[in-house]
């Protein structure tokens, strides 16, 4: 969520983590789920809204 913050596309979030770009986007879209949203805007609004990342 860190990287999503700082506004990192799904391409830069798996070279930053060593990740292939399907499995960064299987992880957010289960991130998404859990959330309960269904966007990458959503989602960082309900991150900090639960206060979850000290922004």
């Amino acid at each position: 969520m860190r990287l999503l913050v700082r506004g990192a596309s799904n391409k830069e979030i798996a070279q930053e983590l060593s990740l292939s770009l399907g499995t960064v986007k299987v992880y957010l879209s289960r991130i998404y789920a859990k959330l309960g949203v269904t966007s990458r805007t959503q989602a960082l609004i309900a991150v900090q809204e639960l206060g979850l990342l000290e922004l």
